[in-house]
This record gives C-alpha cells, sequence and structure tokens, in this order.
C-alpha cells in the first residue's frame, strides 16, 4: 500500500506541533520556578542573523497550516503575528491544531501532482508538484523551525531532551 498525503502530512504536522506545546509548558515551568523574564525565551535567537524563538513558534506554525493549504488548494486562515508570550504563543499552537484538525483526509490525497507555487523569501516564488513540497519543502521548514525552538530552550536551561522533541512519536 503506497502511502497517502493525507497521512504523510496531517499526522506529521499535529505531532510537531502538539510537541511543540509541551515545550512551551515546559519554558512556563522553567521561568516560573526560576522567576527570571520570560523574554528571555522569547527574544533569544542562537546567533545574530538567525530569528528570536517567538519567530521560531509562528514560522512552525505558518509552515504547517500553509503547507496544508496550498495542497488542498484551499487557502488556509490567517493569523496576525502579535504573539510575544509564552501563552500567546501556546494559544497561536493550539490555533494552528485545531485549523488542521477540520482538514479532511480528502482534501490532500491524490494532490501529489498539483502544482505549488509559493513564496521563498521576500521577492521570489518556487513551484512545485504538492508530493514534492511536502517531502522537500514543507515538512524540513517545519522540523526546522521546532528544532530551533527547542534548541533555543535547550541552551537557555529549559529542562528538555530527546524524547520531549519524540514525545508524540509514532501515535
Amino acid at each position: 500500500m503506497s502511502i497517502s498525503m493525507s497521512s504523510a502530512s496531517l499526522p506529521v504536522f499535529i505531532t510537531m506541533l502538539t510537541n511543540l506545546n509541551h515545550f512551551l509548558d515546559r519554558a512556563q515551568s522553567f521561568v516560573d520556578a526560576k522567576k527570571c523574564d520570560p523574554a528571555a525565551l522569547t527574544q533569544y535567537r542562537l546567533a545574530p542573523d538567525m530569528l528570536p524563538f517567538t519567530r521560531q513558534v509562528l514560522i512552525a506554525c505558518d509552515a504547517a497550516k500553509n503547507a496544508v493549504g496550498r495542497i488542498s488548494g484551499n487557502p488556509a486562515p490567517k493569523f496576525e503575528d502579535f504573539e510575544t508570550t509564552l501563552s500567546e504563543l501556546k494559544a497561536r499552537v493550539q490555533k494552528t491544531l485545531d485549523y488542521l484538525a477540520t482538514v479532511p483526509a480528502s482534501a490532500l490525497d491524490g494532490t501529489e501532482e498539483r502544482e505549488i507555487t509559493f513564496p521563498v523569501g521576500r521577492d521570489a516564488t518556487k513551484t512545485m508538484t504538492a508530493e514534492a513540497y511536502l517531502k522537500h519543502w514543507a515538512l524540513p521548514n517545519l522540523f526546522f523551525h521546532v528544532t530551533t525552538a527547542y534548541a533555543i530552550l535547550r541552551h537557555n536551561g529549559v529542562d528538555l531532551g530527546k524524547s520531549d522533541f519524540l514525545q508524540g512519536a509514532g501515535s
């Protein structure tokens, strides 16, 4: 049996965003225990030219919802990027998960050859088939931003390990 577009996308997006929500819970526990300013985490960046933690979370959410929207041919909802606190970031992740829960498998399955044109940076676009887009752009993009968010928290002392990153694997 071959793998379907829905089974290769929705469960992966949902698992990784659920894990990201778990990271945010751990970050909040860290802030509460250490009595530190949450902005020390939310505004932290691993390198001067990298985006801060907050943007990593927002982009991970957008990567998942926009990929599903593009693949299905039904535009994903647009969310304003106003989140600055850990609780607001958790709400953003949940809003994204709520949207993903509304997308039926039938909206994604059979779309492998659909042409997807999407923005790359500020001034360019790229066109790929939906299958190539999912495998070689959307999923790697999601993993990059979730991993970077994880690394920022870990670097700053939040108690996270590999089992936290993979907590939803195989669910």
